[in-house]
C-alpha cells in the first residue's frame, strides 16, 4: 500500500496543476503557508484532518479526491 502522505502530494500537486494555481496562489486561497504547502507536495509533512479539508475546499474537490 502507498503511503498516505505520498498519495495526498501526488493529488494534491496534479489537481493544483490542473486548475493553473502556482503554489502560492494555492496556499492564498487555502490560507496556508506557501512553504507548507510545497512540504505537503514532497510528502515532506503529515498534515492534520483540519488542514486536508482546507485543501480540498481551495480545490473544489471532496477530502477523499486527495487521499484516493
Amino acid at each position: 500500500m502507498d503511503d498516505v502522505r505520498q498519495r495526498l502530494a501526488a493529488n494534491l500537486r496534479k489537481l493544483r496543476q490542473d486548475k493553473g494555481l502556482s503554489q502560492e496562489a494555492f496556499a492564498d486561497e487555502a490560507r496556508l503557508h506557501r512553504t507548507y504547502v510545497s512540504d505537503i507536495e514532497r510528502g515532506a509533512r503529515n498534515p492534520t484532518i483540519t488542514v486536508v479539508e482546507k485543501l480540498a475546499h481551495a480545490l473544489g474537490v471532496s477530502m477523499g479526491n486527495l487521499l484516493d
